[in-house]
């Protein structure tokens, strides 16, 4: 299921999938919203076992993310992640509403 304009789908994610939000929430996490509408979390943690990403340990190198053309980016292009990745290995973000 995905949710896009706010209406949910019950077919898979469609091809194209784009971030067009994102903020760091902690080491290795950041809150995703994707062009689907949905807001996700995405925990990076599993990447640490390829070197490529290991310069992501470095949070003020972590929290240089930038997003271009629907992707996320570190290091002016040196790093990015699929936005498929991202969404594929995410997790629903819910709001918690105080009352």
């Amino acid at each position: 299921m995905f949710v896009k304009d706010g209406i949910a789908y019950a077919s898979e994610i469609e091809n194209g999938i784009k971030v067009i939000s994102v903020k760091v929430v902690g080491e290795l996490s950041l809150l995703v919203v994707f062009s689907t509408g949905e807001e996700r979390i995405f925990d990076m943690l599993y990447l640490m076992k390829y070197p490529v990403y290991e310069k992501l340990k470095d949070y003020e190198y972590f929290k240089s993310v930038t997003i271009e053309n629907g992707v996320l980016v570190w290091g002016d292009g040196e790093l990015d992640i699929a936005p498929e990745e991202v969404y594929k290995e995410s997790y629903e973000y819910e709001k918690i509403i105080a009352q």
